[in-house]
């Protein structure tokens, strides 16, 4: 592993040490006032996401949280892939002021794994 992937990983692990993660089973449950925040980027979106979530990737996800979560009081949940950039995005938006926000353990591949299905959009599902 090179040194910026070992800087990452460490970085991610701090953050997740000082969010709340859900597992899969508890995102399935979410009450529908949850916002689901997918912060992957729009290719990887494009090919599945958990159904509701919203679109918001993590390079503007800080720029754009107010324009998909005005409420600092809303339920926020979010994933990427792995679970290392949405930990780090859950940590900026509880700095921000956002006081529900909670990361998906171990992201996506742990949601597929569990049994979670994904949607696929039609502009994707148009391509293939």
């Amino acid at each position: 592993m090179n040194q910026s992937r070992t800087a990452f990983a460490r970085l991610a692990d701090q953050a997740r040490r000082r969010i709340e993660e859900i597992s899969p089973d508890e995102l399935a449950r979410v009450k529908p006032s949850t916002v689901i925040i997918d912060v992957r980027e729009s290719e990887e979106y494009a090919e599945g996401y958990v159904a509701r979530a919203k679109h918001v990737s993590r390079g503007v996800l800080e720029q754009k949280i107010a324009e998909v979560v005005p409420d600092f009081s809303t339920p926020i949940v979010l994933y990427c892939d792995g679970g290392e950039r949405a930990a780090l995005a859950a940590e900026n938006l509880i700095k921000m002021g956002y006081r529900y926000v909670r990361s998906l353990q171990g992201g996506l591949q742990n949601w597929l794994e569990s049994g979670g299905e994904l949607e696929i959009s039609r502009r994707f599902r148009q391509r293939q």
